[in-house]
């Protein structure tokens, strides 16, 4: 495809000319007033239909947005054409005489004349010519049409003043020189942030009044009046641009000015008032004692600001689209399924895929080939975050593996890293967050750090931000149980030991039941004697999300970052307000054929996220050779990484292949370099070389900054290689990438997040997800405590569900059963028996009372009703280890402490977060949580209660894996537990291994008489 390169520009993109190709035209239009907002009663207001499109190689994307002008506003706009016109070639001139002086020796110190609004240098060629200087060059007769009609009949104004309007814009648009100016851009409302898919469709933009903002400073040639004389000037009102996106509204000192005074995100609304009468809105008009103001209010995430505009029906529009933006389907002022603030995703081909890690060594990997490549931004959100954490081991061999060297190499490169961390009460924990945050600002300028909450201001001591969250680019996030800090590596292999130190250095090695570091400063020097105490080995579980939920995940991510930020550091311009990105599905054609361009309208009409849509050519006087298309400058295509990422499938019968499922992979594309310092002009776009004309009709833009690098994926492909499942029988650490349907849930409320209403949404899916459950649930968990219906003591309700699930198994006499497995002791110092070990004690007491002791556990309360079978449907276990110190040392036993959060439903459903099963976790007023509901789409041949039964992909290859791991079961050993409810399974390999007996007498055995010399590597222990 041919383009007409333009001069290069200082700043952002600007519009460049195409070659008229089939399909590929586009116009702007103006018609009469029609809309009911719009006043049409006056002939003077015209309504203008504009549409541009961002090209991206071989795809068009058209955005559409309309605007209501009086033709006093096209005359002001054309008077400023024509003063940016003389300005220029006034400047073109005096450098001339300067040159020509300075050639003769006579112009060395020569006065150079400037006018008090220079005209912007954003689209000023760096070589202007004849053909440049004309083309910037607007006739005064083009804009006349637009005035006439006002002179005429009445009848005849709108018909007469629509075809004048259409005239002059598109004389205009045609011309790249004109279009790309501050005058055009601020005409037609678009800022820097307007055709940024990441945040979404244009929606509505234009200058206002704030006064809730400190005073925003401004250059010597802007005032708010003509004379500054008058008391307005003192007023605390000051103008600014603001942007209506899907999701928020941002506040911009400049519309070309991309930094953020301040931005409000949309979230769910109460149902009421309070007075009780009727649905709260995001903005409604208020009345102003002063006649000539005209104002309304935005009220969302607990804030409330008021904003001014020049008239009421300016008011009334800025109104009616701000509670627009909250209909569905995203929808983020209305809660959705369990109460979330996010809907669920993947129900169409959405780009919604997840991916299961088990232990350190899995998840760290990943993490950390996540952020070796990240090319924009990463965030990071934790309850503990240690810089020194090595991410990969042998440590000795993987120094740049460390967490502090990692983002520092990614900081040098321009990346932005956003790091929250809970900040602690020091008496109560020792985790030193204040050290840590010290050594991340040392990084280097682009780490951002912010630690909540501070407890003396905000009054909270007692919970905490447990949340545990990377994400990079916005394109893939992590979370799940681990925390980037020491004691969480681990590999399948849980060993206790390590002398000499070659997989956990210093403090890395670490037993919380042992002893708990006074200073985390020296990582590298020994908390414990290795040759006395072995270290608690450490089972976690981790998922990542690809797609819509990632950037759910991020926007929670965001709404705390901003909610921080606005409490602990007002006005430290260092730490910036972010927003949140939208999930855009854009439909796009080729330019090839008609056929093409046919195929893509017709998809776009059913896709209900398509925003940007695909147009007609409209009647117009202009060539189809003027039509503006953004373009960037100095395009730098790349490579596509060698091999197919796309994965085939798995196949349970892997033999006869009897059910082969396959998956679309995200288009990959070719990366782009882009100036980072071009990024400031609004009508820019974005362009990636496809490796092939033939492509896919939907094209997910996901975001502009992760779509010119997010199809490098080799780093993936590599890490994919390794110990990644192809199929269900092949158990590994890290599992099938598999598309799937993700809905993100998440414990919040007013003092975590700045929400109006609390979420509960993870104890909702809990219990929700538990009562529908057909066959099997399967739960690992931190803790285990909950309440039955009427317990006045323990609020969440996980165990109720468990109790009535199991009661209704009864009733109907069908199978249910339910695993679920814990620590055997809580992660504090200390027997159970110590003097300072009341947390021990305490955790336990309460665990005891939920499952077994007393008229308020859930096994009490079964045997009631159902006496002994209460052991057929549910079933408590922990998981043990143990080695030798040293060579030819004393036996040494430890449980592996049971640090993963999630549940397995059927074999169908996931629910993997940072959420442990407690009133801490669960309530959402309590401590802040994140996780994830996961349903598969892609499903393979298994069995359940000896019946045939479609497994989920992702659902089942965890099990399958995470119960060879514990069973100590090998690759050909798996089919025997494919079976959750057949009794070989549950029986003769599960319980059989968890007999109380057998175990407490192999680990007596073995400690006492150490002159074992073979031993088992590790079993399974009931804790009850």
């Amino acid at each position: 495809m041919n383009m007409e390169r333009l001069p290069a520009e200082r700043h952002g993109h600007r519009y460049e000319r195409m070659q008229p190709e089939p399909a590929a035209e586009g116009d702007a239009s103006a018609s009469s007033s029609s809309s009911p907002s719009a006043p049409a009663r006056r002939p003077e207001v015209l309504a203008a239909s504009a549409s541009f499109r961002l090209s991206e190689a071989n795809y068009f994307y058209q955005f559409r947005w309309r605007l209501f002008k009086k033709a006093s506003q096209v005359l002001y706009l054309h008077f400023a054409l024509k003063r940016r016109e003389f300005l220029e070639e006034f400047h073109e001139k005096q450098e001339q005489v300067k040159e020509w002086l300075q050639n003769l020796g006579i112009g060395d110190h020569m006065p150079v004349v400037h006018d008090e609004d220079e005209v912007d240098d954003v689209n000023v060629p760096s070589q202007p010519d004849e053909s440049s200087i004309r083309n910037r060059n607007v006739p005064s007769i083009a804009v006349l049409p637009v005035i006439r009609p006002a002179l005429g009949r009445q009848h005849s104004i709108s018909d007469r003043a629509k075809v004048a309007m259409q005239e002059y814009l598109n004389h205009f648009f045609g011309n790249l020189d004109i279009v790309n100016s501050r005058e055009v851009c601020k005409f037609l409302e678009v800022s820097c942030l307007s055709f940024l898919p990441e945040y979404g469709p244009k929606l509505k933009e234009d200058y206002v009044s704030i006064g809730h903002l400190p005073k925003i400073q401004k250059g010597h040639k802007e005032k708010c009046c003509s004379c500054g004389l008058f008391s307005c000037c003192k007023s605390s009102w000051q103008k600014v641009w603001v942007v209506l996106k899907p999701g928020f509204l941002a506040l911009l000192k400049d519309p070309f000015d991309p930094k953020l005074l301040d931005v409000i995100i949309f979230d769910a609304l109460p149902h009421m008032d309070i007075n009780g009468e009727g649905q709260i809105s995001l903005a409604k008009e208020i009345k102003e004692r002063n006649p000539l103001h005209f104002g309304f209010q935005v009220s969302s995430g607990g804030r409330t600001i008021k904003l001014r505009t020049k008239s009421s029906s300016k008011v009334k529009d800025w109104v009616t689209a701000i509670n627009a933006a909250r209909q569905p389907p995203e929808g983020w002022c209305y809660p959705h399924r369990f109460g979330s603030f996010a809907p669920p995703r993947g129900l169409l081909e959405d780009g919604s895929m997840a991916q299961w890690f088990i232990d350190g060594q899995a998840g760290f990997e990943a993490i950390a080939s996540s952020i070796e490549h990240a090319k924009s931004e990463i965030f990071i959100a934790g309850w503990w975050l240690c810089p020194e954490l090595y991410l990969r081991r042998p440590f000795e061999h993987h120094g740049s593996s460390r967490l502090d060297a990692l983002l520092e190499a990614r900081a040098k490169q321009g990346v932005q890293i956003y790091i929250l961390m809970y900040k602690e009460v020091a008496l109560a924990l020792k985790i030193n967050s204040l050290y840590s945050k010290n050594r991340l600002l040392n990084i280097h300028e682009n780490v951002k750090v912010l630690r909540y909450p501070d407890h003396f201001s905000s009054g909270v001591y007692l919970w905490s931000h447990h949340e545990k969250i990377v994400i990079v680019d916005n394109q893939v996030c992590y979370i799940g149980g681990l925390d980037l800090c020491f004691g969480r590596y681990d590999s399948p292999d849980h060993k206790v030991t390590d002398v000499p130190s070659t997989i956990w250095p210093g403090k890395d090695y670490y037993n919380p039941r042992e002893s708990e570091p006074n200073s985390w400063e020296d990582s590298a020097k020994d908390e414990l004697d290795r040759t006395k105490y072995p270290r608690m080995p450490w089972h976690d579980v981790q998922c990542a999300l690809y797609g819509p939920p990632c950037r759910d995940v991020a926007r929670h991510f965001v709404q705390r970052w901003n909610y921080s930020k606005r409490n602990k550091a007002p006005n430290e311009q260092a730490i910036p307000l972010l927003m949140p990105h939208h999930h855009m599905v854009i439909p796009h054609y080729k330019g090839r054929s008609k056929e093409a361009n046919g195929e893509a309208e017709g998809k776009q009409n059913h896709d209900e996220n398509a925003d940007v849509k695909k147009t007609a050519s409209l009647a117009s006087s202009a060539s189809s050779q003027d039509v503006p298309l953004l373009l960037p400058q100095e395009l730098e295509p790349q490579a596509l990484p060698d091999g197919d990422l796309a994965m085939t499938g798995f196949d349970i019968n892997q033999a006869d292949n009897a059910n082969k499922t396959g998956f679309k992979q995200p288009l990959l594309n070719r990366k782009a370099k882009f100036d980072a310092s071009r990024q400031d002009l609004p009508m820019r776009g974005f362009v990636d070389n496809l490796s092939s004309p033939e492509s896919a009709t939907i094209r997910r833009f996901d975001s502009p900054k992760e779509d010119r690098h997010h199809m490098d994926k080799k780093w993936w492909e590599r890490q994919e290689q390794g110990d990644q499942v192809a199929s269900v029988l092949d158990i590994g650490q890290v599992g099938p990438r598999a598309t799937c349907r993700c809905q993100v849930i998440r414990s919040v409320g007013q003092w975590s997040a700045g929400t109006t209403q609390i979420e509960g949404s993870i104890h909702n899916a809990y219990f929700s997800l538990i009562e529908k459950a057909e066959h099997f649930v399967y739960i690992e968990n931190q803790f285990f405590i909950s309440g039955l219906s009427g317990d006045d003591t323990i609020k969440n309700r996980v165990l109720e569900a468990l109790y009535r699930r199991i009661l209704r198994a009864e009733r109907e006499k069908k199978r249910f059963k339910a695993i679920i497995v814990i620590p055997l002791l809580p992660g504090f110092q200390g027997g159970i028996d110590d003097g300072g070990a009341a947390s021990v004690r305490a955790i336990m007491h309460w665990q005891y009372r939920t499952i077994c002791r007393g008229p308020n556990s859930i096994l009490q309360n079964l045997y009631d009703v159902i006496g002994l079978k209460a052991h057929d449907y549910i079933s408590f276990h922990g998981l043990r280890a143990h080695g030798r110190l040293t060579d030819g040392g004393p036996v040494v036993t430890s449980q592996i402490y049971v640090h993963s959060k999630l549940m397995i439903i059927d074999d169908r459903i996931a629910l993997i977060g940072s959420a442990n099963i407690n009133d801490r976790s669960l309530l959402g007023s309590r401590d802040s949580e994140i996780a994830v509901v996961i349903e598969d789409k892609e499903v393979v041949n298994s069995k359940m209660d000896g019946r045939h039964w479609e497994a989920g992909k992702f659902s089942l290859s965890l099990r399958l894996s995470l119960w060879a791991e514990h069973l100590g079961l090998h690759r050909g050993e798996v089919s025997h537990i494919m079976d959750p409810m057949d009794d070989t399974t549950f029986k003769n390999i599960w319980m059989a291994t968890a007999k109380v007996r057998e175990t407490k007498m192999l680990y007596a055995e073995v400690i006492v008489h150490s002159r074992i010399k073979t031993m088992i590597t590790k079993h399974m222990g009931c804790c009850l």
